[in-house]
């Protein structure tokens, strides 16, 4: 039996909603325009600027993202067309690559990083108080902590 949303939490949903898809459709328009990359390049360069090396199993990265097998390779194709990363076998397994940063990738990151973090300062952290901003962290967490005990955070080839 569905038990349905009130009008209080209907609405309450719909903001959320509303508001989370229109802050990443502005981090992502902002992301292309001034910083020449899409939001999931970002991504997967902040995820390699933080890994050891500045390279990672693709295996890794995928459960990172939280991607489809498909949608990382497709995506990883990209990139390396675009000169941000490089694909190597890994010397130690070779049934395994790591997806590589490279040194225009990194460029490209240091440069869109100052941008997007004025826009998230501007658009997101400021809007709130610090009390507000530690008290919505804490409600995330609980609603990924319930996501967690339903299913796995990200299924290996999602």
């Amino acid at each position: 039996m569905t038990i349905w949303l009130t009008d209080d939490e209907q609405r309450d949903w719909r903001r959320f909603v509303t508001m989370q898809s229109r802050l990443m459709a502005q981090l992502a328009a902002h992301m292309q325009a001034e910083g020449g990359m899409s939001v999931p390049d970002y991504e997967v360069l902040v995820h390699l600027t933080e890994a050891p090396g500045g390279r990672m199993r693709s295996t890794d990265l995928l459960e990172l993202t939280c991607w489809e097998k498909s949608r990382l390779s497709h995506h990883l194709t990209r990139m390396e067309k675009r000169g941000f990363v490089t694909r190597e076998t890994r010397p130690d397994d070779l049934r395994y690559s790591d997806v590589v940063i490279t040194a225009e990738g990194r460029a490209a990151i240091e440069a869109a990083a100052p941008m997007h973090v004025t826009h998230v300062r501007s658009w997101f952290v400021d809007a709130l108080t610090a009390e507000e901003l530690a008290t919505f962290a804490a409600l995330c967490d609980k609603v990924t902590t319930r996501l967690d005990e339903a299913t796995p955070a990200c299924p290996a080839g999602a």
